[in-house]
C-alpha cells in the first residue's frame, strides 16, 4: 500500500542529518531548509554509513563489558541475591529515566553527546563491581539505569534520522532503509556477546578453583526443583578475586574506549536542532510529559505487550538460563562459551533479518521468532539439564539468539516507523516498557520456582501474539504519514508500509 510522505517533519530530519555535508549552504535563519537534491548521493551515503558503523562499534565495545557482566551477575554475585537485585534496580531506574530524561537530554545535548554521557553511566557499573557490595552495586546500578534510557533512545533516534535522510535522497522506502540500518547496528552490536563472553570464559578458565559438578546438584537443575538453592550451593564457588578484577579491568577499558570512539568519530547530525531547542526552550512540564502523551495513541498501547516480552525473554536468558541451567549443570566458566553462541547467532540473524524484512515484511519474522521462543520454552519445561548433552545448551542459546534478533531489529524499527514525529518519546516508551519487563522478571526471580517463571513468560508471549497483529493490520489499512517537502519540485516521494 502506497502513501505520500510530504511536509515539515521529514524535512527537519533531513536537515538534522545532512547539515555537515553542505555547511556552506546552511542559513542561520531558523526556518531555512536544506534539501537532499543539493548533495551528492554517494557522499551522503558514505557519511551516513560511516556514522552507523561508528555507533555500532561504540556499542560493541561498551556491551562487551555491560552484556558480559550482566550475564554473570546471577552467578558471580549470588550471595543474598545481590546480583539479581542489582539488575532489578538497573531496569527500575531505566523506567524512571524513560519518563523524562531521553527527550530532555537528546533535545539539549543532541544524540551524539547523549550517547557519550549514557556510556559513562555504564562504565560506572563496572567500577562498582570491582568491590561488590550493597553499598557499591546499588548506587552504580541506579546510575547505569538513569543513563540507559537516554543512551538507547538517542541511538534509535540517530539511526532513524540517518535512515530517513538516506531514503529521501535515494528515493527509497524509509522503512526499508531504517530496517537496514538497524540490521547493520544489531549485527555489529550483538557480536559483543561473543567477544565479551569469550573474554570472561578465557579469564575464568585460568581459575584454579574450578570444581566438578556433583550428582546431587544436577538433580536441582532445571524445573524439577525450584532452583532457588543454586545460588547458595557451595560447590560452585565465586572465582578468585584477582581473576574477577582482571576481567573487570578489561571491561572498564572497553567501556572507556567506546566513549572515545563515539566522541571523536561520530558526526553530530542534530547539533543545529539541539541548538535551536536550547534557544527556544519548551516548558519543562511539556518535555517531561512527552513520553506519557504518546500513550494516548492506541497503537503504542497495543505494542506494549510485545515490548515487555522483549524484557522478559532477555532477562530469562541472562538471569535464569545462565544460573539454573548452565552454571548449575556445567559451571560458571561455561557461561561465556554458551552466551558466545547466543551472541554469534544473534549478530548474524540481526544482519540477515534487517535485509530480509523488505521481502518478507515484519509480521512473518515476528511469527518465526514467536514460534522459536515457544518451542524453546516447552523444551525448558521438559528438559533435564545434563552435562553429557552439551550440544543442547548451545543449541537452545542459538535458537534464543535467533528469536531475539527479530525482537530487537523489528521492534526498534517498528517504533521508528509508527511514530516518526515523536521519535524521542517513542523510543523512551520502548525502553520504559521493555525495562518494566526486566524489572518484573528480576523482581520475582528469588521468589518463584523456575516452572512458574516460564509459564509467566509464555503468557506474555501469547498476549503479544494477540495484540501485535492488530497494530500491523491498522498500519496496513491506515499507513503512517511522514511528510517531506522538496525545494523547486512538486515531486512526491512514495513509500510503502509493508506488513
Amino acid at each position: 500500500m502506497e502513501t505520500q510522505r510530504e511536509g515539515r517533519d521529514m524535512d527537519e530530519d533531513l536537515h538534522a542529518g545532512m547539515w555537515f555535508l553542505y555547511d556552506s549552504k546552511f542559513h542561520s535563519d531558523l526556518f531555512s531548509k536544506v534539501y537532499p537534491e543539493d548533495f551528492p548521493e554517494a557522499t551522503m551515503l558514505s557519511r551516513n554509513l560511516k556514522n552507523v558503523l561508528v555507533v555500532s562499534v561504540g556499542f560493541l565495545f561498551l556491551f562487551m563489558a555491560a552484556g558480559g557482566l550482566q550475564n554473570l551477575q546471577s552467578s558471580l554475585n549470588a550471595e543474598e541475591g545481590m546480583g539479581v537485585a542489582s539488575l532489578s534496580i538497573i531496569y527500575a531506574s531505566i523506567i524512571i529515566s524513560s519518563m523524562f530524561l531521553p527527550p530532555i537530554m537528546i533535545k539539549n545535548l543532541g544524540c551524539k553527546w547523549t550517547v557519550v554521557a549514557g556510556m559513562g553511566c555504564y562504565v560506572s557499573y563496572s567500577l562498582g563491581n570491582l568491590y561488590p557490595g550493597w553499598y557499591t552495586l546499588m548506587p552504580t546500578s541506579v546510575i547505569l539505569g538513569l543513563g540507559g534510557a537516554p543512551l538507547w533512545s538517542a541511538k534509535c533516534t540517530y539511526l532513524t534520522i540517518s535512515g530517513n535522510t538516506q531514503a529521501a535522497a535515494q528515493g527509497k522506502r524509509a522503512p526499508d532503509v531504517i530496517n537496514q540500518y538497524f540490521g547493520i547496528f544489531f549485527f555489529i552490536f550483538q557480536s559483543s556477546g561473543v567477544w565479551g563472553n569469550l573474554m570472561s570464559s578465557l579469564i575464568f578458565g585460568q581459575d584454579t578453583k574450578i570444581a566438578e559438578i556433583p550428582e546431587e546438584q544436577l538433580r536441582t537443575c532445571g524445573v524439577t526443583e525450584c532452583g532457588l538453592v543454586v545460588q547458595s550451593n557451595g560447590t560452585t564457588p565465586r572465582p578468585a578475586q584477582e581473576v574477577v578484577q582482571t576481567l573487570l579491568g578489561c571491561y572498564i577499558g572497553a567501556g572507556v574506549l567506546a566513549m572515545l570512539i563515539v566522541a571523536v568519530f561520530l558526526d553530530d547530525i542534530d547539533r543545529d536542532r539541539a541548538s535551536r531547542f536550547r534557544e527556544k526552550r519548551e516548558p519543562f512540564c511539556k518535555t517531561f510529559l512527552a513520553t506519557f502523551r504518546l500513550l494516548k495513541d492506541r497503537r503504542l498501547l497495543l505494542v506494549v505487550p510485545l515490548t515487555m516480552y522483549s524484557g522478559f525473554e532477555q532477562s530469562f536468558l541472562s538471569g535464569e538460563y545462565t544460573k539454573n541451567y548452565v552454571t548449575c549443570a556445567l559451571g560458571i566458566h561455561y557461561i561465556g562459551f554458551v552466551m558466545m553462541c547466543f551472541g554469534a547467532t544473534n549478530s548474524i540473524s540481526s544482519f540477515l533479518f534487517g535485509r530480509l524484512a523488505r521481502y518478507t515484511g515484519r509480521a512473518a519474522l515476528m511469527c518465526l521468532a514467536a514460534a522459536t521462543n515457544l518451542s524453546c520454552i516447552i523444551t525448558f519445561l521438559l528438559w533435564k539439564p545434563d552435562p553429557k548433552q552439551l550440544h543442547v545448551f548451545f543449541l537452545l542459546a542459538a535458537l534464543w539468539g535467533m528469536a531475539d534478533a527479530v525482537w530487537q531489529t523489528q521492534t526498534n524499527a517498528l517504533y521508528g516507523i509508527l511514530f516518526p514525529r515523536d521519535k524521542e518519546a517513542a523510543f523512551a516508551n520502548y525502553r520504559m516498557w521493555e525495562s518494566l519487563g526486566f524489572v518484573i522478571s528480576f523482581a520475582y526471580s528469588s521468589f518463584l520456582c523456575l516452572e512458574y517463571k516460564l509459564y509467566i513468560m509464555l503468557g506474555v508471549l501469547v498476549l503479544a501474539a494477540v495484540t501485535y497483529p492488530i497494530v500491523e493490520r491498522h498500519e496496513h489499512m491506515h499507513p503512517t504519514l511522514t511528510q517531506e517537502n522538496a525545494e523547486n519540485t512538486s515531486t512526491k516521494i512514495m513509500c510503502q508500509t509493508q506488513m
